[in-house]
């Protein structure tokens, strides 16, 4: 889910009580998933690597998450967003193709 101002369609990102250009008629829909990499990096420890990404969702908003399944992935690679479960639930990123 992801706000959205029902005046203008723009789209909010992390939730707040009003958008960046002062719309406060907020409301929750639910968003489409897909995204684009904006930017990634691998951060490699002992225990094993992992990346952090920031993906530009198709609604607007860029997120900050990780793409699991691969170390990397081009700038400009499409990707599809799924909840991870868990102790704390996150979204997670997943390559559309490979």
């Amino acid at each position: 889910m992801i706000q959205r101002a029902r005046r203008t369609g723009e789209y909010v990102f992390y939730p707040k009580v009003m958008s960046p250009s002062g719309e406060t008629d907020l409301e929750w829909v639910e968003a489409s998933g897909g995204g684009t990499i904006y930017a990634i990096t691998v951060n490699r420890r002992r225990e094993g690597s992992y990346n952090v990404a920031l993906v530009d969702l198709d609604e607007g908003p860029r997120m900050m998450s990780t793409v699991i399944g691969v170390e990397t992935l081009p700038i400009g690679a499409r990707v599809r967003a799924r909840i991870e479960a868990g102790e704390t639930p996150r979204v997670v990123f997943e390559p559309e193709e490979l």
